[in-house]
């Protein structure tokens, strides 16, 4: 199964803790991780994630996700059919950065169960880590 996740993903085990959902969240990407370390889950970076990463003001952060594209099969760049998936998209209200990470999964062959915090899109299935375990251990 090849995925697909978004930088609030890749940023969650960093996150405060104190929160049940983020822990649990927590949980489930790092489970996600093993799977992905194990080469069970196919995992797809984009060029997106490389500028979002580029952003974090957490130099350690940013070199701790960066890492991740080295375990990437794919890594999806910028080209017009993803950006005219990206335009489809923002005509759902989704936001512009987010259906750029949408379009670059899609290019990437991401499995429909995409990670990812959109929820609007009726093009591709997202889920998040809790829910996305679940269909897993089906």
């Amino acid at each position: 199964m090849r995925i697909y996740l978004d930088n609030c993903m890749f940023n969650r085990p960093f996150d405060n803790q104190s929160q049940i959902r983020i822990r649990l969240e927590t949980e489930a990407k790092l489970y996600i991780q093993d799977q992905i370390k194990n080469n069970i889950l196919e995992l797809v970076w984009s060029y997106i994630l490389d500028f979002e990463n580029s952003k974090n003001p957490h130099s350690e952060r940013r070199r701790a996700i960066a890492k991740w594209r080295n375990l990437a099969i794919i890594d999806v760049i910028e080209t017009p059919n993803v950006l005219a998936n990206a335009k489809k998209l923002l005509s759902f209200g989704i936001k512009t950065k987010d259906a750029l990470h949408v379009a670059s999964a899609i290019e990437g062959k991401a499995d429909d169960k995409l990670l990812s915090g959109i929820k609007r899109s009726n093009i591709i299935r997202a889920l998040g880590p809790i829910d996305y375990i679940k269909v897993l251990e089906k």
